[in-house]
């Protein structure tokens, strides 16, 4: 049994591409060696942002997950499962709703942005809202100690652990806990307690990390506290108690390099992406009539390989050598653009081929791909019922 658990999700999106692959499932291949993994479907996320059009989603995720089973995540090593299959994901949702104050949803970075991006729909909706919430719930119901997210998630993750701790202080009291921190704080004085009071209820309501700080300091600088109540008050400001839900930990991933075929990032919604299950005569053909330098208009005209959109795939692709050749070549326009083109062509369809030939053997056997998501979920539920069974007695929930 490994000592960290890792956990990691995709939206269903249907077939994936390169960029998904250089920037997640690479990933996901190595940990699979090194952690317990849970990776999963995130098929009521889908629903946060096309609430309005659900039909396509049962599709995608079985797309994805050949492609994932393809790029070579191993369901022998790793827990693969779809997120609406473990219904325990909605019931700690709701749960965690219920103590969650909305100052600390709305502060959520992504929650205005995406807004801002995605204006064309209505996204004014309590899920909308909540998902960094959900996204909490698919953590800390495994208890995952480890997430690898890219640099602008990390917030979500800290989201995570903030709920984890304000559930635990609330909910994982000593005996008595209560009535031991309010006579603690009496033991401050008139002045001192009312102080301790607001700065808690000003962290508890609002979030205000200030607040937060400013209360501790208050605490050290009084003398007059046995250990044992200091460090109750320490917890009381946060709630304190003990741990049912695990804090998690952000694992930083480098943000893919694999640049689309117009030089920007690799995204479907930039029309711009090689799909991993693309067919050969495809690949070719788009990297063929990729834009390049604008200043070579001519086989003749000299270039410069930082200006064209080609060269960001031959730092992902070629070595040194092959950089050396192509630099050479564009600069004295001693090459001509094909020829410039085609080792990344061959580069690229190297790096499909086993993919593809693993993806075949699911697409001609989709209920393999059914039973192996089947299985997962069925063990990812096992997971989320003994984390259920500690929350709800927490609580006070347990009616066995």
């Amino acid at each position: 049994m490994y000592a960290d658990r890792v956990l990691s999700g995709m939206r269903p999106t249907g077939s994936l591409h390169l960029g998904h692959y250089h920037g997640v499932l690479k990933n996901w291949t190595r940990l699979q060696h090194e952690y317990e993994c849970l990776f999963f479907v995130a098929d009521w996320h889908a629903l946060t942002t096309h609430y309005d059009d659900p039909l396509g989603i049962e599709n995608a995720t079985w797309q994805m997950a050949v492609d994932w089973l393809a790029a070579g995540v191993d369901p022998s090593k790793a827990t693969l499962f779809i997120q609406s299959q473990v219904i325990e994901h909605a019931e700690l949702h709701l749960l965690l709703s219920m103590m969650t104050p909305l100052g600390w949803l709305e502060r959520v970075p992504t929650y205005k942005d995406q807004q801002e991006k995605l204006s064309d729909k209505d996204l004014s909706t309590y899920g909308f809202l909540g998902y960094p919430l959900l996204q909490s719930a698919d953590i800390l119901i495994y208890r995952a100690n480890r997430v690898p997210v890219g640099e602008d998630q990390v917030p979500h993750i800290e989201f995570a652990r903030e709920i984890a701790r304000r559930f635990n202080h609330l909910y994982g009291k000593e005996p008595g806990y209560e009535d031991k921190a309010l006579a603690a704080i009496k033991k401050l004085g008139g002045k001192k307690a009312k102080l301790y009071q607001e700065l808690r209820t000003r962290y508890q309501q609002a979030g205000d990390e200030g607040a937060l700080e400013a209360a501790k300091a208050l605490l050290a600088e009084t003398q007059n506290l046995s250990l044992g109540d200091k460090e109750r008050l320490y917890g009381y400001l946060e709630g304190g108690g003990k741990m049912i839900l695990t804090e998690p930990d952000a694992m930083l991933t480098e943000a893919s390099k694999m640049p689309g075929l117009d030089g920007q990032k690799m995204s479907k919604s930039y029309n711009n992406t090689i799909a991993l299950r693309e067919d050969a005569d495809s690949v070719t053909r788009k990297i063929r009539t990729m834009p390049t330098d604008p200043a070579r208009v001519r086989r003749g005209d000299p270039g410069t390989p930082e200006r064209c959109p080609v060269w960001p795939l031959h730092e992902v692709y070629s070595g040194d050598d092959v950089q050396s050749w192509v630099r050479a070549g564009c600069v004295s326009a001693g090459i001509g653009c094909l020829e410039c083109k085609q080792p990344v062509i061959d580069a690229v369809l190297a790096e499909l081929a086993p993919i593809q030939e693993r993806a075949r053997i699911y697409t001609e056997d989709p209920q393999t791909v059914r039973n192996i998501l089947a299985d997962g979920s069925e063990r990812a539920r096992d997971l989320a019922r003994e984390t259920m069974r500690d929350v709800r007695e927490a609580m006070g929930l347990n009616y066995g």
